[in-house]
């Protein structure tokens, strides 16, 4: 399992714990980059879900697939877009769980970005995720 994985699961895990959330608007913007992703996905728009990734979550998968993130995106078998059920945010994190997936997502200057998507929990485990960064 990748560290981000791990890291991601232990930071939210606390933060859930303190109870720290976010207003409304952080947690609908943070959704629809996650939405914006599979959509892309969906539509096969490798660039449209490039443009949601964070800057460290493209080069990996880039770095993974030895090609263009364009490219690579499409081959992560990222589940069809669903309906939002729930979104966290934490800070400068947030997670987004879908009925087909949980994406996880940080904060940069640009807006939300995707850290981690296609991630299936793993009951206490870290989540296992299709596409991440280190």
């Amino acid at each position: 399992m990748k560290r981000w994985a791990m890291a991601a699961g232990v930071v939210l895990t606390a933060l859930a714990v303190a109870g720290c959330g976010g207003p409304g608007g952080r947690e609908d913007a943070a959704a629809a980059v996650a939405v914006r992703l599979l959509d892309a996905v969906a539509a096969s728009d490798g660039a449209a879900a490039c443009a949601t990734l964070a800057p460290e979550t493209l080069a990996d998968l880039e770095k993974a697939a030895d090609r263009p993130c364009a490219e690579a995106v499409l081959d992560q078998e990222l589940p069809a877009p669903g309906r939002v059920t729930t979104t966290d945010v934490y800070g400068q994190w947030a997670q987004v769980r879908l009925d087909t997936d949980t994406v996880f997502l940080a904060v940069f200057r640009g807006g939300w970005r995707v850290v981690a998507a296609g991630c299936q929990p793993r009951g206490e485990r870290p989540y296992d995720c299709s596409v991440q960064g280190v």
